[in-house]
């Protein structure tokens, strides 16, 4: 109980730390620059990493990375920061709240896990809670910015389930594995940024401090914690916490932009903290908390040892306790 605990609030620092990259990229970013923004956060921080741990994918690896960079990274940053552009922070925070309706899909379709009944009253109300919180009367609905909110986060829930059904190579910590996906996606990302965007924008000192937080703290360190769980976690558990970010962008609203908390709000907060508790509590019949085995069903078995009553000697039968003790007949010559 204490281990699971311990990795649900690790990896609930993630999207705590993601849930300020609204107000980062509105306060400190450079305008109207999505394509950079991801590339400068992801790349530094993977090479950062990657010198730390200096291990390299290898062989079925070096696929499986490019892929989960591209998903989590590559695909996920750009739209990420476009939909923080073009749509209010509410309505972008809906939109990636949806992750966990999505993972329940694909947990199912393809992990083959059955989901717990918590995990999927957390996927549902999780993010009607997030809606209460975030989402005001006169929301933007930005065409663009929604198509690229949703694309976002289908990308990033598809490549939580596959981090959870692939795991880690031997011998991998997280470190090193957050490095090939984050090196990765700045790589695909960057050419794309030079060539739609131009060259990348000079920051100035509070851009600095900006992409130097999102780099090291909600890069860096969100993702190595994040990975993590993903591993150790099932991944409809760990796709509800995502809920977490954009609770914590209202949260520094209310206390750094004088942005005010109605009841109604309030009660969209009580909800969805409920439902990511609800989501973290275990299910007796499916052992979702064993990595590698998603989805079995616990069956007890009685322990086999010389003093366990399993593996005590049985009795023999009657007839072969009297055939055991006679003389065996001689053959014949």
């Amino acid at each position: 109980m204490t281990r699971r605990w311990t990795d649900v609030t690790l990896t609930a620092v993630a999207p705590v730390t993601w849930g300020t990259t609204y107000l980062v990229t509105a306060e400190l970013l450079p305008p109207d620059r999505p394509l950079w923004a991801g590339a400068i956060r992801a790349l530094p921080a993977g090479l950062l990493l990657l010198a730390l741990t200096r291990q390299r994918p290898h062989g079925v690896w070096w696929g499986r990375a490019a892929l989960l960079g591209a998903l989590n990274i590559g695909v996920f940053f750009p739209l990420l920061f476009l939909a923080a552009y073009r749509l209010p922070g509410g309505t972008a925070a809906v939109l990636g709240a949806a992750g966990p309706l999505l993972v329940a899909l694909l947990t199912v379709a393809l992990l083959r896990e059955r989901l717990s009944r918590p995990a999927l009253v957390a996927a549902v109300v999780a993010p009607a809670g997030v809606a209460l919180v975030v989402l005001r009367p006169g929301a933007g609905l930005d065409p663009l910015g929604v198509l690229a909110g949703l694309a976002g986060t289908a990308a990033m829930s598809t490549g939580l389930v596959l981090t959870r059904r692939w795991g880690r190579p031997p011998g991998a910590g997280p470190l090193a594995a957050t490095s090939w996906q984050l090196v990765a996606g700045g790589l695909m990302i960057a050419p794309v940024a030079g060539a739609v965007e131009g060259a990348p924008p000079a920051p100035d000192g509070p851009a600095l401090l900006g992409y130097a937080w999102l780099g090291l703290v909600g890069t860096a360190l969100a993702y190595v914690l994040f990975f993590r769980g993903a591993v150790r976690l099932p991944a409809a558990r760990v796709s509800v916490l995502g809920a977490l970010s954009p609770l914590t962008a209202a949260s520094l609203g209310w206390l750094l932009l004088d942005q005010a908390l109605d009841p109604l709000q309030l009660a969209g907060f009580a909800v969805a903290i409920g439902a990511m508790v609800l989501a973290q509590l275990p299910d007796q019949t499916v052992d979702g908390d064993r990595p590698g085995r998603p989805g079995r069903r616990t069956v007890s078995r009685p322990a086999v040892g010389a003093n366990s009553p399993a593996g005590a000697r049985r009795p023999r039968p009657r007839a072969a306790r009297r055939w055991a003790g006679a003389p065996r007949p001689r053959a014949a010559a």
